[in-house]
């Protein structure tokens, strides 16, 4: 089993259009909405794949309702604690060749009881969980360290944790020594503190995150595929995609896959570089189930320094 922990889940609408022009009436040719949230898409990519997993997440107000609807209609195990506060709504604008933005809301702020009664549900559920993963961005008003206070938590249980976040939140996990974090290529510069143009510098930043406390790195890069830094070494992969549609989900997917193939060494990439591919073809926060997944696509390979990055 594994549980998924999202603080700042969503209503996710995304709409296609020819081309974006600001200022201008633009008629958009589709729109979908999804459930949406890091943890959220991890556990709905498990879930279409057969992995067990529950999402614990907290809801409010009348978008929170219905997200919570829209899961258990998938068939997910959803632990929905209800919050004063109202779930946000993110607006994603995708034009042709998998070009998106994102309108991402704040989120509405967790009171200290309402924070309380979401960690109380994550520690019971942990019980019967081989990990722990916790996701996204942080409620306003949610202490930077509260995923490190997880990792704090379930390493004396035997509990892996993994953290895809971003941030002051990352940087206080890392130093919690979590089995893994998931930063992308931007989230793992910021965290070090300077540009990553080329895959040596990916590695370097890795290694250095994981001398702070962090026991593996895996980092999704986009089109140039994902670097997993662990203590098999080093593994690098890609799997291209065509005819993109979108890249909304695709880290999560990734991180699931990665998740469901043991989490370690050249066979997990390569199942979360497939996974992140298929999320890819996709449209909108859909996640792959198995007759989407294109294994024969991957490739993995040794890490060449020189190899600039798009």
């Amino acid at each position: 089993m594994i549980v998924t922990l999202t603080l700042n889940p969503s209503l996710d609408r995304t709409v296609e259009v020819d081309a974006l022009t600001r200022g201008a009436v633009i008629r958009t040719r589709s729109a979908r909405l999804d459930p949406g949230g890091k943890g959220v898409n991890v556990s709905r990519a498990l879930l279409a794949n057969g992995v067990p997993s529950a999402a614990v997440l907290p809801v409010g107000g009348p978008d929170g309702d219905q997200l919570h609807r829209m899961l258990l209609a998938e068939g997910l195990t959803v632990h929905a604690v209800p919050v004063a506060g109202r779930t946000r709504s993110n607006v994603t604008i995708a034009e042709p060749g998998g070009v998106v933005t994102k309108l991402n809301e704040p989120g509405g702020p967790l009171a200290h009881a309402e924070l309380d009664a979401v960690a109380e549900v994550v520690v019971t559920e942990a019980e019967r969980a081989s990990w722990v993963v916790a996701c996204g961005s942080l409620p306003p008003g949610v202490p930077e360290g509260l995923y490190a206070e997880l990792c704090k938590t379930f390493a004396p249980e035997g509990i892996r944790v993994a953290v895809d976040t971003s941030g002051p939140a990352l940087m206080a996990a890392v130093g919690a020594g979590p089995d893994l974090i998931k930063p992308n290529r931007e989230e793992l510069a910021e965290a070090v503190g300077r540009p990553l143009d080329r895959l040596s510098d990916v590695v370097e930043a890795a290694a250095k995150l994981r001398a702070l406390g962090a026991r593996a790195v895996l980092v999704s890069l986009g089109a140039d595929g994902a670097v997993l830094v662990d203590d098999d070494g080093i593994t690098c992969g890609t799997a291209p995609v065509a005819h993109p549609k979108g890249t909304v989900g695709a880290g999560d997917a990734l991180l699931a896959g990665f998740l469901s193939a043991g989490a370690r060494g050249p066979r997990a990439l390569a199942e979360g570089l497939a996974w992140g591919a298929a999320a890819v073809r996709l449209p909108a926060s859909r996640m792959p189930g198995p007759s989407d997944i294109d294994r024969d696509d991957v490739r993995l390979h040794r890490p060449d320094p020189d190899m600039p990055l798009a």
